[in-house]
């Protein structure tokens, strides 16, 4: 992990395309701007997990039933070889 210390006003570079500049600091909290690509997606590192375990959740239940379906399929298949 990279660490650094910012002062307003001031950025760091992310790759050759994402600048976060700081804008203002208030107390513990810090506001950020961020320019990147409309290609990049920036999320709150809370709202990245939700999306993360949204996406999980959704693929997860899938996969045994298209692997049983697949195990079926292949069954019925060398079945139909068998009686040839």
């Amino acid at each position: 992990m990279l660490v650094l210390s910012r002062l307003i006003g001031e950025k760091l570079v992310i790759g050759n395309e994402v600048m976060i500049e700081v804008l203002a600091i208030n107390g513990d909290a810090v506001k950020l701007g961020i320019s990147a690509p409309r290609e990049t997606s920036v999320h709150r590192y809370e709202v990245f997990a939700e999306i993360q375990a949204a996406n999980q959740a959704a693929f997860a239940p899938a996969v045994p039933n298209l692997v049983e379906t697949l195990a079926t399929r292949l069954r019925a298949r060398e079945e139909a070889e068998e009686k040839d």
